[in-house]
């Protein structure tokens, strides 16, 4: 404010213009400052009645959403429930599953321990198949060979058994021939020296005949197969010396024919012998065979080391025992057979 000693108006009628136009001014002020506020006043009530209703709104709508939050927080405790009761139940259901295919491995483990285990049985059952399969055929081959080699025995066992039979012939008839030359030999020693000293002649040139040809002499009406009866040595003789009594030459050929028929059944006992060798060499414990029935020991020694027998088969000879499963022919004895 100004001094009021000191005034800046020069009169009176200045300052109270002045001030009119103060006061004037601060009126205007008013009016508007009035105005404003009524302006205001308006303003503010409208606005306070829009508030009011945006609150009601706002306070409707936060009832609706706390309504809603309650009811969603009911859901979503219900919705935990569930998912707490699903959770066990999943962990249930896993911890089962888990237990089922622990199990299922297990088994699994075992089935293929088991199929390495069936492999393995197979394969060796294989091996043992092949095996079978070859030792089956093996023993067959010697099946088969044996039965050849039986067979082929039978056969000269029944060979031997008619040469037997045809020695034993041959010898009854080289008895009676002996006895008859005995019995013409004494007959004729009253006839002349002479013809008595011819026939001996004779008689030495054939036995030395004989002696240096092992083969037998012609005779007529000899069979074929090699093996004649004394029948038909005496039918051949009576035939050829026109119902003659035979000469001591001719009674010499048939005992030499007589000899060298049991010189064929020495050699064909020979072969027998190795044969049999040959079958039984695997077996052990051998002992010697026996000497046939029909000849001493001493005979049948002479007549190995004689020169018609090999000395390879005589050597094999020590032979062994027939085996006891091992059947002969059927007619023939133990000791003919071995």
């Amino acid at each position: 404010m100004t001094d009021p000693e000191r005034s800046p108006f020069d009169s009176a009628k200045d300052e109270i213009n002045y001030w009119k136009e103060v006061s004037g001014k601060y009126k205007q002020c008013v009016e508007s400052a009035q105005e404003e506020l009524r302006e205001f006043q308006e303003g503010s009530r409208e606005y306070e009645a829009e508030l009011e209703m945006q609150l009601q709104q706002l306070e409707t709508r936060n009832r609706d959403l706390l309504s809603e939050n309650a009811r969603l927080q009911m859901e979503v405790e219900t919705v935990k429930e569930k998912i707490a009761s699903h959770h066990a139940d999943g962990h249930r259901q896993i911890s089962a599953l888990e237990e089922e295919l622990g199990q299922v491995r297990a088994t699994r483990d075992q089935l293929q321990k088991y199929i390495r285990e069936l492999e393995q049985c197979n394969d060796d059952l294989e091996r043992a198949k092949r095996a079978t399969i070859m030792s089956l055929e093996d023993f067959e081959q010697r099946l088969n060979q044996a039965i050849e080699r039986n067979a082929f025995l039978e056969s000269e066992l029944d060979e031997k058994e008619s040469l037997l039979e045809s020695v034993q012939r041959l010898k009854d008839e080289a008895r009676d021939l002996r006895q008859e030359l005995a019995v013409q030999q004494k007959q004729e020693k009253p006839k002349a020296s002479v013809e008595g000293s011819l026939q001996d002649r004779r008689t030495d040139a054939a036995m030395q005949a004989s002696s240096s040809r092992p083969s037998t002499p012609v005779v007529p009406q000899v069979p074929s197969n090699g093996f004649s009866t004394p029948g038909a040595f005496r039918r051949g003789f009576e035939n050829g010396s026109g119902a003659t009594p035979l000469t001591p030459a001719a009674r010499i050929s048939a005992l030499n024919i007589v000899g060298d028929l049991l010189r064929k059944v020495g050699a064909l006992e020979s072969k027998l012998a190795s044969c049999r060798n040959f079958v039984y060499d695997q077996t052990p414990y051998r002992s010697p065979a026996p000497p046939p029935p029909y000849l001493g020991r001493d005979a049948f020694e002479r007549r190995l080391s004689s020169p018609h027998v090999p000395q390879g088969l005589a050597k094999r000879l020590d032979l062994g025992t027939r085996p006891p499963n091992l059947a002969g022919p059927a007619g023939l004895p133990a000791q003919i057979l071995f």
